[in-house]
């Protein structure tokens, strides 16, 4: 280092004394506008704490960075949780994001859906499934398509999906039984669950198109979760291509039935039937395109998830697996042999295995937060709000709301449980669609489960995969199944 005599530095001083005295000043003053700006921002309880960055990038790398780790994109939550406290904010993708983790928080976000906060979600989540899926169109767009894609979630309509996945089901665990293979919960519970979808929906039975339809959506919500630039070779890129092969597709079967070369009787069938009718009273062609595509993804990953993670649980939960199956072994010796499950045994018999469900719904968090966007400025607990995530995580591992909150424990839902403590589903105006026909898929794959085979997990690998958008154990929960023996 320079070593400088005193004649050298008075000399110094001397000639660059102006230029001193301005850095001197600039820094003095910043000094003075940063405390005093962080002053005005915490007072009246209006201060979050967290880290914005540089502009528009902010910690987006620090978010895509975890979402591409082992350890799943909450990690990045649970890092700033630890750093800053349970509220905080950041940037991501050039947007502050507040997150809300408490019931409180809750219920005034979801109470005011449409009136004081929207829907938000990254870009390449909007692109991927389309600006007239559900998930994404305004206020005055969503009451009416919701109102229209009721129906395959109708009483009379579950009714129907339970026998014919319950047949499906029953086969396909029969013929893994036989072969005496390990094979992953996961990968199983994805492609049951879409073809099922995909048979309610479109009456598409074809394993040559069912694999084509798959192998694209796959990459449709492996994009929903990356960075938004169009370069060949990304996910992004790779997801957006996908999603122009299923519009094709799609639009292509439409137009089959149209020509009344085909007209099964299923979901798109009384879309199509619906053109006549008023504006309201119908979804045009994008609507019918978008939402097929959403209704596929959001039923197969989610509800994959959960019955993967539901196994792992009830694995390392030997008394509860037991209780559970003691259950379903009781409704079992009710019905004759070979006779499939309805609605009604779903309903009125699983008593246990809902609260089985539901446990595995709070620990899986197979959807980590819900994303809103303050329509104006707003106050939530104190709390200045931008784009405001709900932390349903936080919450249903909150121990002030359930004791012993990383124990799987289904009979805490023996009790009532306080207002927004339990949001798997989300709550009010959004509240999820398809919200029961998850829970009767779930609930029928665990009747097999238990009342017909015991099992064992051949890879306790805890490790969850990478870059997906919802937790899932990297081995997928790999099994081998035995014959239960009474």
């Amino acid at each position: 280092m320079m070593n400088l005599s005193m004649e050298e530095l008075l000399f110094l001083v001397h000639n660059y004394y102006d230029v001193i005295i301005v850095a001197v000043f600039s820094i003095t003053i910043t000094l003075c506008l940063s405390i005093a700006w962080r002053r005005v921002t915490r007072t009246e309880n209006s201060y979050i704490p967290g880290r914005l960055g540089l502009p528009f990038i902010g910690e987006t790398f620090s978010f895509f960075s975890a979402t591409n780790s082992s350890k799943g994109c909450y990690d990045f939550v649970r890092l700033r949780r630890l750093r800053h406290g349970n509220w905080f904010k950041t940037r991501l993708l050039g947007k502050i994001h507040v997150f809300a983790p408490s019931t409180e928080g809750a219920r005034t976000i979801f109470a005011n859906d449409f009136v004081k906060f929207n829907k938000g979600y990254v870009k390449s989540m909007a692109d991927a499934v389309g600006e007239k899926s559900l998930l994404c169109v305004p206020h005055e767009s969503h009451k009416r398509i919701r109102r229209l894609l009721s129906d395959p979630f109708s009483m009379n309509s579950l009714s129907k999906f339970v026998k014919n996945f319950d047949k499906m089901l029953s086969e396909r665990l029969k013929t893994l039984e036989k072969s005496g293979k390990s094979f992953s919960v996961l990968k199983f519970g994805m492609k049951i669950t879409f073809d099922a979808m995909c048979n309610m929906l479109m009456s598409v039975t074809d394993e040559s198109l069912l694999q084509q339809i798959e192998k694209d959506c796959t990459a449709v919500s492996d994009a929903m979760l990356s960075f938004p630039i169009m370069i060949p070779g990304t996910r992004y890129y790779r997801g957006l291509k996908a999603r122009k092969r299923l519009m094709k597709t799609f639009t292509e079967m439409i137009g089959r039935r149209r020509k009344g070369v085909e007209c099964p009787q299923d979901f798109l069938q009384k879309m199509l039937e619906r053109e006549s009718y008023p504006s309201d009273e119908k979804l045009s062609d994008q609507e019918i395109l978008d939402n097929l595509l959403t209704l596929i993804i959001a039923g197969q990953t989610t509800t994959a998830a959960a019955m993967m993670w539901s196994v792992k649980y009830l694995d390392d939960n030997r008394e509860v697996q037991d209780r559970l199956r003691e259950e379903q072994l009781s409704m079992s010796k009710s019905k004759s042999d070979g006779a499939s499950l309805t609605i009604e045994d779903v309903n009125s018999s699983m008593s246990y295995g809902l609260k089985v469900v539901k446990e595995t719904l709070r620990m899986s968090n197979v959807l980590l937060w819900f994303p809103r966007v303050a329509l104006n400025d707003c106050t939530i607990e104190g709390k200045k709000g931008w784009h405001v995530n709900i932390d349903a995580t936080c919450i249903h591992y909150d121990p002030t709301l359930y004791k012993d909150p990383m124990q799987f424990n289904p009979s805490r839902f023996e009790e009532i449980q306080k207002p927004y403590s339990f949001i798997p589903f989300g709550s009010g105006a959004r509240t999820c669609l398809g919200m029961n026909m998850a829970k009767v898929t779930i609930l029928v794959f665990l009747h097999r489960l238990t009342s017909g085979y015991t099992w064992t997990v051949d890879d306790p690998d805890l490790r969850l995969e990478k870059k997906a958008h919802i937790p899932r154990l990297r081995s997928g929960c790999p099994i081998t199944l035995k014959p239960w023996n009474s």
